[in-house]
């Protein structure tokens, strides 16, 4: 029943809001854009088509908001309108009851919450669609910040992704370009990024590892995990005191200097993506404070690691590549890459492609190089992908929504900002390292312990080599013995065989001549 409840409701919202024009008026079937053109008689939807959908989701409530916030980085998917409307997506929830969260708690850690606290603040200081923290200071009086999972959360993800499983299907099946916006991958994805947003320790994880990337960089904070108290519903971290990032003026009365701030925003970015492959991928300004301790002044504090994009040395390969590629206008290497990756279909013209990726970026090298984007410039190429039907990758697609991001950011708090001359020497090095005496070294000194632990077996590992060749070979040269020795026989049967033919024919001569003489 509360299913068919929630399923009539959907039915409700998307009539309210006109998605069922919107989406019988793109079905493949001709009879079905004619009943969307009757259906929208004396409806009023003058309103931009991403606008409806972005206003649909809100209307949906907290787990459609992150839907829609997840297909807003599948630029390569979806319409750029629709795209652009849904990153507007703000999540914005009311908190649950204090008491509620105390009661959590204490069910999580199994005692009283004054056995583990010394003080509980029940006033959430942030609240989302998945969790909200409270601030706490534990017995021994260390200042801390409980992050909380929404109560009966598992139960409504699961109702609601049944129902958009389902739906995912009818438009896989009745849409004329559902195959390639591959509606059930795109949920299952989603399916994917809010279970392990629903699994704290896994948030907390995230944390202690970005904690040890960044541990020698000094540009930027990440919370200790109190791993005592940390379990799937509820965990206790460090406590952090900054400034949103979103107060500039607070922070430039401060003393602090905004154009280093910029920058050290884009040099931590870029180490997270080519140095370490591990990055925090939810740094909208909500997510980043700027400390003012006098003992940390001027550093990044970042917050909630629920969403983080990881990459292999070949995506980094392929984003430092194409990264250089483009600003040497090699368009031709552009095209290549996307072909040598495996993405695109067997039978791509590259000339073709390289058409594309040309009309696509040249634009760009009007303007100066500070007011050229790199996440505009990602999500251009990856737009083009849909007519070669490209498959980008999501690793990918999330770097790009991140990138335009920290862009963001960055020329928030200065406009003149060259993300260029940040992220080239990244790019330079990353290539150098891939290449070369130092690839060479570097792959020798991450084998080197394998090496030791074989070099010692070599003498033994190659004679078992030798005496299973040799054991193999056995067979085959008795059975070429037995054949030699088969040939020379034969061989010795006709020398004889002649010897007797010529030494007949000789008495048979001599013979003859003693015969006549008598």
């Amino acid at each position: 029943m509360r299913s068919l409840l929630r399923t009539l409701y959907i039915g409700f919202v998307f009539l309210r809001y006109g998605l069922d024009t919107m989406a019988l008026s793109s079905m493949r079937r001709p009879w079905l854009s004619v009943l969307a053109r009757v259906l929208s008689v004396g409806r009023r939807l003058n309103a931009p088509r991403g606008q409806r959908l972005r206003l649909a989701m809100e209307r949906l409530g907290p787990l459609y908001v992150k839907f829609g916030q997840v297909l807003s980085t599948r630029r390569d998917l979806l319409p750029p309108d629709v795209a652009q409307e849904l990153a507007l997506l703000q999540d914005r929830v009311p908190p649950f009851p204090g008491d509620e969260a105390v009661r959590l708690v204490e069910r999580a850690f199994g005692q009283p919450i004054g056995a583990i606290f010394s003080s509980f603040d029940t006033r959430p200081v942030a609240s989302a669609s998945i969790a909200q923290v409270h601030f706490a200071e534990l017995r021994g009086g260390r200042p801390v910040a409980v992050k909380v999972l929404r109560p009966g959360m598992l139960s409504v993800i699961e109702d609601d992704l049944e129902l958009m499983r389902r739906l995912a299907g009818w438009v896989e099946r009745l849409w004329a370009d559902g195959k390639r916006l591959k509606p059930r991958e795109v949920v299952a994805e989603f399916d994917k990024y809010l279970h392990d947003e629903l699994d704290l320790v896994r948030e907390a994880a995230n944390a202690a590892q970005l904690r040890r990337n960044m541990d020698g960089l000094s540009l930027v904070l990440i919370p200790e995990m109190i791993w005592d108290y940390c379990t799937s519903s509820v965990i206790v971290m460090q406590r952090m005191n900054g400034v949103p990032i979103s107060q500039v003026q607070r922070l430039r009365d401060a003393g602090v200097d905004i154009k280093k701030l910029a920058r050290d925003g884009v040099t931590i970015f870029f180490n997270q993506v080519f140095r370490d492959g591990f990055f925090h991928a939810d740094m909208h300004p909500g997510n980043i404070q700027v400390s003012l301790d006098p003992a940390t002044f001027g550093r990044y504090i970042a917050l909630d690691f629920g969403i983080i994009g990881t990459l292999t040395s070949f995506d980094k390969d392929y984003l430092a590549q194409n990264f250089i590629a483009f600003f040497r206008r090699d368009y031709k290497r552009v095209a290549e890459l996307h072909v040598e990756s495996g993405w695109v279909p067997a039978g791509t013209r590259i000339d073709e492609l390289e058409g594309a990726v040309r009309t696509v970026c040249e634009p760009y090298f009007d303007r100066p190089l500070k007011e050229i984007s790199l996440g505009q410039v990602l999500m251009r190429l990856f737009q083009i992908s849909r007519r070669f039907n490209v498959e980008i990758q999501p690793q990918l697609v999330l770097l790009q929504k991140t990138l335009l991001n920290v862009e963001g950011l960055g020329r928030d708090l200065d406009p003149d900002l060259d993300l260029w001359s940040t992220a080239r020497p990244f790019l330079e090095r990353w290539m150098n390292e891939q290449v070369g005496w130092r690839a060479v070294w570097a792959q020798l000194k991450q084998e080197a312990p394998r090496y030791a632990q074989m070099l010692p077996q070599m003498p033994r590992l190659l004679h078992d080599a030798l005496q299973a060749q040799s054991t193999t070979l056995r067979p085959d040269l008795a059975a070429i013995l037995a054949e030699t020795r088969r040939t020379n026989q034969l061989l010795r049967t006709i020398l004889w065989v002649c010897l007797g033919f010529v030494a007949g024919l000789l008495f048979a001569r001599v013979f003859l001549l003693y015969h006549s003489a008598w």
